[in-house]
């Protein structure tokens, strides 16, 4: 025994010298490697090395192993910061990494919310606002892709502080035609518990839910589930031809007592997976106000008791409604349950979302997508994600398929904005954005980049950037502001209010002149 521990030192010396020998090994033998074979993109740019079963070609599907040493930096060799990922709450200048790794997110819910709360005289609560939700609420018009994959789309400006910039990333999806969409399977799960008897949350639920049967073709079929107390089915899986039956059991729902939106959702999704069509889209369809007060009220405990029906590619898309809103959970739910989650608070809203983005909300394009930009540290000295801080997820797990992303419907676009820091004289790559997820049906991954360059920067935001990148920027300083009260990009709402002004007179989009309105209200309010 004695002898053992005398051993054990010396074993223990002996492999760590072996490994010092065999890294320096490996080191001289990187470093002997000329970067001319360094992969190119689409515009001929060069492009960080893909890491092992990465593919960087537009749209080629990739094996999804994870390179065992971890992600590559910009500039193609092995950064030491790789495996840590930034705290998107951290100052500008903060140092800490090169690669921003998040799930994408078509969630709308916190600007549809804040703007009703604008609106009846009152300032959101900060916790209630989540950036990136308010730049998603707006048009984009990125270019489509040809096949059922993404675009990528990367331009930025430079700001008056000296050294800094914006960068956009934008993902955009094919858009589908009613016509050619799959079937839908969907179950409504509706909340009528005694919150939904307040003027405008109930009978909106009515109205958005007529509008969709409407809406509905002969392959297409419905259920509804009512829940307060207890859950139950007002009718079962039904043909959207046979629209008489479903408008009036959707006339049938009526306000009653408590809410227990955990026996409602795991009635809602055992519906639905008794019903469940491979050849259809499944999903389920919450419409409540979020204000859980019996049961499990956790969204972690509620999708637990579906975790089981979730996992056979049924997704879930939360409708608030309501004055008063239970916004965390509905958020939390949607993003833990391969969903989305809007707001509506008005007939126009329930319009937009039934009737014209029937399409979007229904069908998929993307399953557990994700985003994942890396910087160029000879150029960016540090970055700051604006928004997606539920979002983000460890940049080891961008091509772990086991890990959660995001679901995305046709001619969704997704759009993140970044805070850079350049390091003074930088020119050359700046960026590459990649966006990686798996086909809806078959679960192949697959994988798409684009890169810029520090030469394509606008020289001047207000000036020279585009109409829609300048309404981004606006969009997303309103929501900092009203979540730190604080200033972004060097403006305060009276600046604000000015840019969306112009923006609007130039788009003629009526959603930045409520933009510009809203801007005005927040301002006033102090």
């Amino acid at each position: 025994m004695k002898r053992d521990m005398k051993l054990r030192p010396l074993a223990i010396a002996l492999a760590m010298i072996a490994l010092l020998l065999v890294a320096a090994c490996g080191g001289s033998e990187d470093r002997s490697m000329p970067d001319a074979g360094q992969p190119k993109n689409d515009q001929g740019r060069a492009v960080p090395a893909p890491a092992q079963g990465q593919s960087t070609e537009q749209g080629r599907s990739t094996g999804g192993e994870q390179s065992a040493g971890g992600e590559q930096s910009a500039g193609g060799e092995q950064s030491a910061d790789a495996t840590r990922e930034p705290d998107a709450t951290r100052e500008p200048d903060s140092t800490a990494g090169q690669i921003s790794t998040f799930a994408l997110d078509v969630d709308t819910a916190s600007y549809g919310y804040s703007k009703r709360i604008l609106q009846e005289g009152r300032l959101p609560e900060p916790g209630q606002i989540r950036s990136e939700e308010f730049v998603n609420a707006f048009r984009q018009d990125y270019p489509e892709p040809k096949d059922d994959g993404f675009t990528v789309n990367m331009d930025g400006a430079r700001m008056p502080e000296n050294g800094t910039a914006l960068l956009r990333v934008g993902l955009q999806t094919r858009r589908a035609d009613a016509e050619t969409r799959r079937p839908a399977n969907l179950t409504f799960v509706v909340d009528v518990s005694g919150s939904m008897g307040e003027p405008g949350r109930l009978d909106l639920v009515r109205e958005a839910l007529h509008k969709l049967i409407d809406q509905l073709g002969p392959g297409d079929q419905v259920s509804v589930v009512a829940f307060s107390g207890e859950a139950e089915v007002i009718v079962s899986m039904t043909p959207a031809t046979g629209k008489d039956r479903l408008h009036a059991a959707v006339e049938r729902l009526a306000v009653q007592d408590s809410t227990n939106l955990e026996v409602g959702l795991t009635r809602g999704y055992a519906e639905a997976s008794q019903s469940f069509r491979p050849v259809a889209t499944n999903r389920v369809i919450l419409l409540s106000d979020g204000l859980a007060n019996v049961g499990d009220t956790s969204w972690q405990g509620i999708l637990g008791k579906v975790k089981e029906f979730a996992g056979k590619q049924i997704t879930l898309l939360c409708v608030g409604v309501g004055r008063d809103y239970g916004d965390q959970l509905m958020e939390q739910l949607a993003d833990n349950g391969d969903g989305a989650a809007v707001y509506v608070s008005s007939v126009d809203d329930a319009r937009k979302v039934f009737v014209e983005q029937l399409a979007a909300n229904l069908d998929l394009r993307a399953r557990d997508a994700k985003a994942q930009v890396v910087f160029n540290p000879s150029v960016v000295e540090s970055y700051h994600l604006i928004g997606y801080e539920n979002r983000q997820i460890a940049t080891e797990d961008f091509r772990d398929d086991a890990k959660d992303g995001g679901e995305i419907g046709p001619g969704h676009s997704v759009t993140a904005l970044y805070e850079v820091r350049l390091r003074g004289g930088a020119s050359g790559q700046l960026a590459t954005a990649t966006v990686r997820w798996q086909e809806p049906d078959t679960r192949k991954p697959a994988e798409t980049s684009r890169s810029l360059e520090v030469a394509d920067l606008s020289a001047s935001l207000w000036r020279e950037s585009s109409v829609r990148f300048q309404v981004d920027v606006v969009a997303a300083a309103f929501a900092e502001n009203l979540r730190t009260r604080e200033q972004f990009a060097g403006e305060g709402t009276r600046e604000l209010a000015e840019h969306a002004t112009r923006l609007a007179e130039t788009t003629e989009d009526a959603a930045v002149t409520e933009l510009a309105r809203l801007i005005n209200q927040a301002s006033s309010l102090g």
